[in-house]
């Protein structure tokens, strides 16, 4: 296929890859993107954020679980769901993903190189095509390879009931009927969502992890009434507990023998423990790339690594690990390569999709007792407020975290319906160092998830002794706090 000169190769088509690459292209740079699958998307589109996203949300309609409050724990829309029926709007909504993206790409100029990538050198990535081989010499080089699961040799991967999260989305993976129990090894964010879905269509299911905190980033109020709701739809966690050893016996079922010689049987094992650098076949060592733990790639505050003009972004670099971050990674990370000033954003919002789902911004009380910030607290549950009601979630609560000396918001966390979009109105204030005393002076459309931001407010300020009226009773309530 011949040699090629680019300013910027980006590898990987993830939403790392794809902003890095749109961002260059913008800069007035040409730019190679190289994606090793036929179609591009990464691993967001085709086994992680977008189908598990779409089967949660097939989930939660096909099986009911929204209208339970209502009509009882019996009530589903569909009897007997099955795999297909879920897959099939998986499929529907994956397809069109890939669409736009590569309508993106194509559209702003980047050249979609289809092939394996790997490096001869820092400045040289040879990609192995169907067509022959294509040598890219170039200047900058950002990696969004993105990561895979990890897989424990103690596990006997049969990707029939013995599988890991990405199997479950293969084109080759059958499943005739949704299993009547699952243990899933891995307490993490994938593995807990993975719980609380097939929880919700009936499944028995066991979470093993060897940690004793789920999440320790999430605010434990907030961990604390999750757990909670796990409980109570029959998730059994199995927290500070190992494996030993894992075998199908002669009936088909999985047998998993923990550390302390117990028994647990189930129809089907996910292996959730922890993601692995997707840069096998890349030859970082040509490059002078350094890798880490589990072959994460190491970089500074510009996602420059140990290669003055390589550069890593999103899931490869490992926490947050989100969609979202990796994004906006990619896009300062074509910036800093070509020398562009690039204003960063520090208030990321995490989004975890479990049943319910929880959403959190800025710092935790854990955090701010470790920084030595007196700070309170003000509480706004979805039960206090008519649309909670109407969707049928009474249990959702929205926290806000804030400063004594000036009620300068610090932190918002929620658990319930509609966190992860409730959540944005709370980084707009972080983002501009409002106080919550913003919440109580705003209007909100009514009736909306978004009054629990002004109960929660004015939760908070009654704990510093404010009383409603003016903007003096604030800074009085204030003074006195001190």
């Amino acid at each position: 296929m011949g040699h090629k000169k680019v300013d910027l190769v980006v590898i990987g088509s993830g939403p790392a890859g794809q902003k890095a690459a749109i961002q260059a292209v913008k800069l007035g740079k040409q730019v190679a993107l190289v994606e090793k699958r036929r179609v591009v998307g990464g691993v967001c589109t085709h086994t992680g954020t977008i189908p598990s996203k779409t089967l949660r949300e097939a989930i939660m309609y096909l099986s009911g679980y929204r209208q339970r409050s209502l009509y009882g724990r019996g009530y589903a829309v569909k009897k007997n769901v099955t795999y297909q029926d879920l897959i099939l709007h998986v499929n529907h909504v994956v397809a069109h993903e890939i669409e736009v993206t590569n309508d993106q790409l194509t559209r702003t100029g980047v050249e979609i190189v289809q092939g394996v990538a790997s490096f001869q050198d820092s400045n040289t990535v040879s990609v192995e095509t169907d067509q022959g081989i294509v040598t890219l010499e170039t200047d900058k080089v950002i990696i969004a390879t993105g990561t895979t699961p990890y897989r424990s040799p103690r596990v006997p991967f049969n990707n029939i009931n013995i599988l890991d999260t990405d199997t479950i989305f293969s084109k080759h993976f059958k499943m005739e009927r949704l299993p009547k129990s699952m243990l899933i090894i891995g307490a993490g964010v994938i593995g807990t969502e993975y719980a609380c879905m097939f929880s919700a269509l009936g499944v028995d299911v066991r979470l093993l992890d060897r940690r004793t905190e789920m999440f320790r980033f999430v605010d434990p109020e907030i961990l604390e009434a999750l757990v909670y709701h796990m409980r109570n739809e029959r998730v059994t966690l199995y927290l500070g507990k190992d494996f030993e050893s894992v075998e199908v016996d002669e009936d088909m079922q999985v047998k998993t023998v923990l550390e302390n010689g117990r028994a647990v049987k189930t129809e089907m094992l996910l292996f959730s423990s922890g993601r692995t650098g997707a840069t096998e076949g890349l030859r970082l060592d040509l490059a002078g790339v350094e890798v880490g733990n589990r072959g994460l790639i190491e970089v500074n505050e510009q996602f420059q690594t140990s290669a003055e003009n390589i550069y890593a972004v999103g899931d490869i670099v490992g926490f947050p690990a989100l969609a979202s971050t990796s994004m906006e990674q990619g896009r300062c990370a074509a910036c800093y390569a070509f020398g562009v000033p690039v204003t960063t954003f520090h208030h990321y919002p995490y989004g975890i999709y479990t049943i319910p789902e929880i959403s959190m911004v800025g710092k935790t009380e854990r955090e701010l007792s470790e920084m030595g910030v007196p700070y309170e607290i003000g509480l706004g549950r979805y039960r206090e407020i008519a649309k909670g009601k109407i969707i049928g979630d009474s249990t959702g609560l929205l926290k806000l975290i804030f400063d004594q000396r000036d009620a300068k918001l610090l932190g918002v966390h929620i658990i319930g319906e509609g966190a992860t979009e409730l959540i944005h109105i709370g980084q707009a204030v972080l983002a501009f160092g409002g106080s919550i005393d913003y919440f109580v002076e705003t209007v909100f459309n009514y009736p909306t998830l978004a009054e629990a931001y002004k109960l929660a407010a004015l939760n908070g300020l009654k704990r510093l002794g404010w009383t409603p009226g003016n903007r003096r009773d604030l800074e009085i309530a204030v003074e006195h706090s001190e």
